[in-house]
């Protein structure tokens, strides 16, 4: 991980290279998932069943999870694990249920009426990846929020284990957060058995949560057939700090995120030389007793970088060129700056707001857009879970009051039929 001074060209370089991480994917693997969701889609369960002893090794033990079942796994859960998903759901729930938006009507005093209907999607899939990226906090990110939107159904899947048996964290995850159902599958036959349905895996409106790059690539492919969330890519953070930031959190908070992915981003802009200096010398520090320290090492040699910029005001411009998934401002003044942050998936403001506070345990959600996409992407919200839909309600008056400029905007785009639809109602 190297230090840089900000010139106006290397910073700019470095979102050039960090966009090469998300090029579209490598045409064997589209394929490969393409025959994926066709055979998913003509052969149903059978072919669920045919991909998962390929690709796991064999079938899980049981194919299904029930709800009833999943209490006892929150029942043998560890007590302090328990209680901390316990307390992490309020803090979720409070924050998601300020959400919510209401349906609504109008009356006019000419009689006409218009409204909104607001309501919950009926079913929504929750992928939850297994094995060493087995995340319970996902559980409860992805499915709170969905039951706050009103879902009525929400259908989970995870691969088993290599012991054919479920992750039991992410089990006791899906109690506390009221997920319906389990079935336990992976990869990009799951995403396709939600989107299509099977025999025994009920068709989705909606499918959300992380998984690898055959999850992610069967996502984009399947967007229409059913709605996602996003298609994530790998995690990232730009940290802002200024002379009274400490060097040792900076150093924790860049590798917090470094050790997701090799292809994670950790970046720190700060205006001061030796902020920077004893940032890395920390790094170093550190590093040593983390037990993923070479995917740390590998991201940050590849993705990392400590840029020093001669001002806040720098450093912000930066920071919403590269429009990161998750910002920190480690400076004296941080909600002096929060107005002036436009693209950012999630802010965190101060020395004691460290990213994974926001990961676990604080509220907001932490499917965030990724890739430069939180200049256009909102993180995942009750928003995300439901639908809208418009009325109208006229009187023969009214109508006779606006017909004329109706058919005049039919006409005008050469929809006769259109404009017959009014004028057949005055004749």
């Amino acid at each position: 991980m190297k230090i840089t001074k900000a010139n106006g060209k290397v910073e700019y370089t470095l979102i050039e290279n960090l966009k090469l991480r998300s090029q579209e994917t490598d045409r064997k693997i589209v394929k490969r998932v393409s025959n994926i969701i066709n055979s998913v889609k003509e052969d149903g369960d059978e072919a669920v069943r045919e991909y998962t002893v390929r690709f796991d090794g064999a079938l899980p033990k049981k194919f299904v999870v029930e709800k009833e079942e999943l209490k006892a796994y929150l029942n043998e859960a560890d007590e302090d694990f328990r209680n901390a998903l316990e307390r992490a759901k309020t803090n979720i729930y409070d924050f998601h249920s300020r959400q919510i938006q209401q349906s609504w009507m109008t009356t006019k005093e000419n009689g006409v009426i218009m409204g909104q209907r607001v309501r919950g999607l009926e079913k929504v899939g929750i992928y939850v990846p297994g094995g060493t990226a087995a995340y319970p906090s996902s559980v409860l990110m992805n499915a709170i929020p969905a039951k706050i939107a009103g879902v009525k159904e929400i259908i989970m899947v995870t691969p088993p284990g290599k012991d054919g048996y479920p992750n039991p964290s992410i089990m006791a995850a899906a109690a506390i957060a009221g997920v319906d159902k389990v079935f336990l599958v992976g990869g990009a036959q799951a995403v396709a058995a939600l989107a299509y349905g099977t025999e025994k895996i009920p068709k989705v409106d909606k499918i959300v949560g992380p998984g690898n790059i055959f999850v992610a690539t069967a996502k984009r492919q399947l967007y229409g057939v059913v709605d996602i969330d996003m298609v994530a890519g790998p995690s990232e953070i730009l940290i802002v700090a200024d002379k009274t930031a400490d060097p040792s959190f900076l150093a924790a908070d860049l590798m917090s995120q470094a050790e997701h992915d090799r292809l994670a981003s950790a970046i720190l802009l700060t205006t001061s030389g030796d902020i920077a200096k004893s940032t890395l010398h920390e790094i170093d520090r550190q590093i040593k007793y983390l037990e993923r320290k070479e995917i740390i090492r590998e991201s940050l040699d590849n993705y990392g970088e400590i840029i020093v910029c001669e001002s806040i005001d720098q450093a912000i411009k930066f920071a919403n060129e590269l429009a990161p998934e998750h910002l920190e401002l480690c400076v004296s003044e941080p909600m002096k700056y929060i107005g002036r942050i436009d693209n950012a998936g999630s802010v965190f403001l101060g020395n004691w707001s460290p990213e994974p506070l926001g990961d676990y345990y604080a509220g907001p959600n932490h499917v965030l857009p990724t890739s430069g996409t939180a200049r256009f992407f909102s993180p995942l919200s009750v928003d995300s879970f439901i639908k809208k839909s418009s009325f109208i309600y006229y009187t023969s008056n009214e109508l006779g009051n606006a017909k004329d400029d109706i058919i005049k905007l039919a006409e005008t785009e050469g929809l006769s039929a259109h404009a017959n639809s009014i004028k057949v109602r005055f004749k």
